[in-house]
């Protein structure tokens, strides 16, 4: 009787270890299990179109984490989460779309480490831009130059988390590398007098661009040399069309800021070359061109098409004819339908068009993300 109960004890012992071994196991396979459901980890970098909360970490003037943004984000319970819209950005509809179980989780945020960071890591901040000067008047933000050194910690603790083999594989193949960066450059940098009035004397906006397709090369290839093979990189908007420029400028509602879409333009022309060029140089990669420009302006103009009833009003902000002057906050009045407005708030698009713009990145033709689209590159 002892002697059964001590082969019993015995075999329950084994059983649990075995346990704990598969469950440690488990873990370091999770990329294999991921692939075979199709996910893997996105790493977002860029500005406030997709940061998910890192401001929330800095002493900085440009931060979402106040009500009434995020109202429509079910995650948070329509709790502010540091994200510059009503609900989700175009980053976190994106993953959902791609099959990832979990919003990729903001750098600076607590819970970005063990098992977590598997599912991705967003670097975006607010303000931030490709120039370490963008957005200074914010005081403090995350610019792409940093936003890459922290991408670098991070694999080092995918390394630790999945040996440095698998990890080395689930980045390269299994990983997206998402880029929506540059606005700010012009907005916040280029195009502010108090700021940059010495620049804009002594640089035409040729060298301006210039300057920048020069730093976003040497970023682009350092993300390469750290083992990502899979970008998306969003173009810049039509930014002479938002609330804020059609606000300040006094301008109808079919009318959009020349100066600020002729710089998009030229500097659209010129990443677009940048890529078709690091395609051929850079062994392995796949560098898609994600026409951002194009897809919101035809958001704009035919807004009625796709059941908004407004593309010129922000629908939280104040001062002016659209709403377009001071940011959304607690104070600032918001419209009745959320869903019916373009733009949430001076600056950046609204849950249902974020929508709208990621279903076509994720499922588009080449004429608005070439030379393949989302679900291509991740399968890709």
């Amino acid at each position: 009787m002892i002697l059964a109960m001590a082969i019993t004890r015995s075999y329950i012992t084994l059983a649990l270890v075995g346990s704990v071994l598969l469950l440690i196991n488990n873990l370091s396979d999770f990329a294999y299990a991921a692939e075979s459901e199709g996910l893997g980890a996105s790493f977002i970098f860029g500005d406030s179109l997709v940061d998910s909360g890192n401001n929330n970490y800095l002493p900085t003037l440009s931060k979402a984490n106040i009500r009434p943004n995020g109202i429509d984000f079910k995650a948070s319970g329509g709790n502010p989460t540091g994200r510059y819209t009503n609900g989700r950005t175009i980053g976190d509809i994106v993953g959902e779309e791609l099959g990832q179980p979990n919003y990729a989780v903001p750098y600076l945020a607590p819970n970005a480490t063990g098992k977590a960071i598997l599912y991705g890591v967003n670097y975006a901040s607010g303000g931030a831009g490709i120039m370490n000067a963008t957005g200074r008047i914010f005081v403090n933000r995350v610019g792409m130059d940093i936003q890459i050194d922290y991408f670098n910690e991070t694999r080092k603790q995918i390394d630790k988390l999945l040996g440095p083999s698998k990890a080395k594989e689930y980045i390269s193949k299994r990983s997206i590398f998402s880029i929506t960066v540059g606005s700010n450059d012009f907005l916040n940098n280029y195009m502010l007098p108090v700021i940059s009035i010495g620049a804009r004397i002594s640089q035409t906006p040729d060298g301006f661009v210039d300057d920048l397709i020069t730093h976003f090369r040497a970023q682009l290839t350092r993300l390469y040399q750290l083992g990502a093979r899979k970008f998306v990189i969003g173009n810049v908007g039509p930014i002479g069309c938002i609330p804020y420029q059609r606000t300040i400028n006094q301008l109808n509602q079919d009318q959009c800021v020349e100066l600020p879409n002729k710089l998009a333009l030229k500097y659209n022309g010129r990443l677009k070359d940048l890529l078709v060029e690091l395609n051929d140089n850079l062994p392995g990669s796949t560098l898609v061109y994600a026409n951002v420009y194009d897809l919101v302006s035809e958001l704009i103009t035919n807004y009625e098409k796709y059941g908004f009833t407004t593309a010129s009003r922000a629908c939280c902000g104040n001062g002016g004819q659209y709403a377009g002057i001071v940011p959304c906050g607690p104070t600032s009045s918001m419209c009745s339908d959320r869903s019916k407005h373009v733009f949430w708030d001076p600056y950046h698009p609204s849950e249902a068009a974020n929508l709208i713009l990621a279903k076509k990145l994720v499922d588009g033709d080449t004429r608005v993300i070439s030379p393949m689209n989302l679900r291509q590159l991740r399968d890709h």
